[in-house]
C-alpha cells in the first residue's frame, strides 16, 4: 500500500528542489556578477553555493525555508544581494535575518549598487570573513 504522507513530504522536497533550480537558472544580473567572484573558491579559498535552501522548520509535510543568494557552509555564511525590492520589505528581511542568526548563520548584505565597484565588494566580503570566529575544522 502507498504511504501518502511520505509522498506529500517527498513532493514538498521535490518542489523545493525545483524552485532552487529555477532560481539558479534565472539569476539576476547582480547575482551573475557576484557569482563570477565567488565561484571556484576565488575568495579566501572558500566554497560558495548559489541558491542553496536553508530549512528552518517543518510541520508534518510542510517545509519552512529560505533560499539565500549565496551560502558558504564552512563559515555558515550567507551573502544576500539587496536590490530595490528590499527597500520595501525591510521588516521581512529583518525577521528572516533574525531566524537565520538564531541558527548561527552569519549574514552579509550587499546592495546591488555596491557591485559597481567589485573590488570594494571583494574587500567587504574578505573583511567580513575575518570577523567570523573559526572552529578548528575551518581554520
Amino acid at each position: 500500500m502507498f504511504n501518502q504522507s511520505i509522498y506529500v513530504e517527498l513532493m514538498k522536497y521535490y518542489d523545493l528542489k525545483k524552485v532552487t533550480r529555477r532560481l539558479r537558472n534565472n539569476q539576476t544580473h547582480s547575482e551573475k556578477r557576484l557569482w563570477k567572484v565567488l565561484r571556484k573558491r576565488k575568495i579566501s579559498g572558500l566554497k560558495f553555493l548559489r541558491q542553496h535552501p536553508v530549512i528552518y522548520d517543518s510541520n508534518n509535510d510542510e517545509l519552512f525555508f529560505f533560499i539565500p543568494d549565496f551560502y558558504c557552509s564552512s563559515l555558515n555564511l550567507i551573502i544576500e544581494l539587496d536590490g530595490k525590492i528590499h527597500e520595501y520589505q525591510v521588516e521581512s528581511d529583518q525577521k528572516r535575518d533574525e531566524i537565520l542568526r538564531s541558527m548561527n548563520f552569519n549574514i552579509l548584505r550587499i546592495k546591488n549598487d555596491e557591485l559597481n565597484d567589485i573590488d570594494k565588494v571583494i574587500e567587504k566580503i574578505e573583511t567580513y570573513i575575518k570577523t567570523i570566529p573559526r572552529s578548528p575544522k575551518t581554520s
